[in-house]
């Protein structure tokens, strides 16, 4: 897995830790492109799939503590990727949640950005 892919991670979970959902979100292409898929279907575009993490997520307390574990990074050539992992929340009032997610990745003008998540 690339390093740059590695560190984005590592900054997405920090920021969600840090309840910050833009911050969260810098790892994804700012784009109507963007595809989030998820149980409840598919979300196009970065704005949409920001309101519905702000939607799903309103406060710390819902969103919990964070943790990936990315397992498998299949490259595409040097300028994408396959990253597949494990995702978990650890919640204080609530029950704690975990999945997986494969998401896409690749490289724009030398920065690494998703361009679809699939999480389940």
């Amino acid at each position: 897995m690339p390093e740059a892919v590695a560190a984005t991670m590592q900054r997405q979970q920090y920021a969600w830790n840090q309840s910050d959902l833009v911050g969260f979100m810098e790892g994804y292409l700012p784009s109507d492109s963007l595809m989030f898929i998820g149980k409840s279907g598919v979300t196009y575009g970065h704005e949409a799939t920001l309101k519905r993490y702000m939607t799903g997520y309103p406060d710390a307390s819902a969103m919990g503590t964070l943790t990936f574990e990315n397992l498998k990074w299949i490259s595409l050539g040097d300028q994408a990727g396959w990253l597949m992992g494990k995702w978990a929340l650890k919640k204080e009032a609530q029950e704690d949640a975990a999945g997986m997610y494969t998401l896409l990745w690749r490289k724009f003008e030398g920065t690494w950005l998703i361009v679809a998540d699939h999480s389940s």
